[in-house]
């Protein structure tokens, strides 16, 4: 038996019983798109605001440093959202939460697109940071609906979106920003996400019916929040207020305290936000421990890779390239991550989910190395980056398979959710990290810090680092296909 449909008998789905009531069931192909679209669409939130950092404050009437928060809100808004999401999807029904969590998207955009301050901007961009619950939610749906024989490609399409997305968001707000509008692009999105709302509505099969009787674990909710923007302040923030001041340490505190507390309470919850019982079985828990340092690796290209680029060469070790084809030279690793997720579905497949997921790191491994050798050409970067993002495609479609095998039907929401927190704490590290190491080794030339080659060969190495020790996490998952 293949491990998709294994998959589905161990979390005990009846797919077909989901299908047999839609009139999408002869069209899984339509479902898969939309809810892969809607995937892309919400993670180009997280790195669509980048490529403005320097055009924006002046406009809104503001400091760039302040306006770093539009990239930290989305950031806050996303991790608090998606396991909440996740499951609200148990609860209330998949296709019932992935609609609703458009509706702060459509309207975050519209907000930022009218934005005349830093408050405005703000607000709107943690609305768009709350839909990215939407990822999870699409993938658990998509467990549900899609016929056992597609499941797998379809959950690793959907898995490879939040790379998909921010390989194509930094292209697109560059060249909105140099030849049209910023506010044209936000409205856009906005047109698109109301399009979307409503195919999904009319076109996506709803899935399983949840289970009655289930309760909103609110006190584990406000826990999680409060540890998740506590830690996330201090390692976005860590680099512009010292990482030995008070606020960044207490930040740190805060949230040790506030995720410990929230441990215990869902320990002893009758319905907790997410079954830590279930987390800390050795699939899932390494699984996650594996998303987090693969996350890790994912964002330490996306942030190293465009500064080397659009560094200018009299300052270092920069290779001159504009805004634009900056992100154009970053635009295949988004396109090969797009075209190898199914790859990675058929051999999840064919080999398992295990086999995928060592495969997917490997590879990244593999790009990392290449960077090292690729410093001083933008075509070789972009290759490395090419190379990085192939394995994110693979790697990222294959966690979600390795975490609903080990967890119940009712739970498949809040456990994809919770996986994709690791990917996005992973992230948010990752990022920090290079900060942190191109700091501590640039230069100060005429009053002027300037950024070394060996900043980057060491946050190139890194990434090296961080994949090994995912693929040596990954080795020890005890995932057999015969056993599912």
């Amino acid at each position: 038996m293949r491990a998709a449909a294994a998959t589905s008998s161990t979390t005990g789905i009846d797919p077909a019983g989901a299908l047999a009531s839609s009139p999408a069931q002869l069209s899984p192909t339509r479902t898969i798109a939309l809810l892969a679209v809607v995937c892309t669409l919400v993670a180009m939130m997280q790195s669509l605001i980048a490529p403005l950092l320097t055009v924006l404050p002046p406009q809104l009437d503001t400091t760039p440093a302040a306006f770093t928060w539009a990239v930290t809100a989305s950031l806050l808004a996303g991790a608090v959202s998606t396991p909440i999401a996740g499951r609200l999807g148990d609860m209330l029904g998949k296709k019932t939460v992935l609609v609703g969590l458009l509706v702060p998207l459509v309207v975050g955009c519209a907000i930022s697109a009218v934005a005349t301050n830093l408050p405005v901007m703000l607000l709107g961009r943690t609305l768009q940071g709350v839909a990215l619950g939407s990822i999870p939610v699409s993938i658990a749906l998509l467990q549900e609906v899609v016929p056992p024989h597609r499941r797998a490609t379809a959950i690793a399409l959907a898995s490879a979106s939040m790379g998909i997305g921010g390989g194509i968001a930094l292209p697109l707000s560059a060249g909105f920003a140099q030849f049209f509008s910023w506010r044209a692009l936000f409205w856009i999105l906005v047109g698109l996400g109301l399009v979307l709302a409503i195919l999904i509505a009319v076109l996506v099969p709803a899935g399983a019916r949840p289970a009655p009787g289930q309760r909103f674990d609110a006190v584990g909710a406000l826990l999680l929040a409060v540890g998740l923007s506590s830690f996330l302040i201090a390692l976005s923030q860590g680099s512009v207020w010292g990482w030995t001041s008070w606020a960044v340490l207490g930040a740190f505190g805060l949230s040790a305290v506030a995720l410990l507390s929230w441990a215990a309470w869902e320990f002893r919850a009758a319905q907790p936000l997410v079954d830590l019982r279930a987390a800390i079985s050795p699939v899932a828990l390494l699984t996650n421990l594996a998303s987090i340092f693969t996350g890790m690796a994912m964002y330490i290209t996306l942030v190293a890779t465009p500064q080397i680029l659009q560094l200018p060469p009299a300052d270092g070790p920069g290779l001159g390239v504009s805004l634009l084809a900056a992100g154009l030279l970053l635009l295949p690793g988004g396109i090969i991550q797009m075209l190898l997720a199914p790859v990675g579905g058929r051999l999840i497949n064919a080999r398992g989910p295990k086999v995928a997921l060592l495969t997917g790191i490997a590879i990244i491994a593999c790009g990392y190395g290449t960077m090292q050798v690729a410093l001083a050409s933008a075509l070789g970067l972009m290759l490395g980056h090419m190379i990085i993002k192939g394995g994110i495609g693979i790697a990222y479609g294959a966690m979600p398979a390795l975490i609903m095998s080990s967890v119940s039907a009712a739970d498949i929401g809040s456990a994809t959710s919770f996986n994709t927190l690791m990917r996005q704490i992973g992230s948010s590290t990752g990022s920090a990290l290079v900060g942190a190491v191109l700091a501590a080794v640039a230069v100060t030339a005429g009053g002027d810090v300037l950024l070394t080659e060996a900043g980057f060969r060491i946050a190139f190495l890194l990434g090296l680092v961080v994949a090994l020790v995912a693929l040596t996490v990954a080795a020890f998952i005890p995932f057999r296909r015969s056993a599912a």
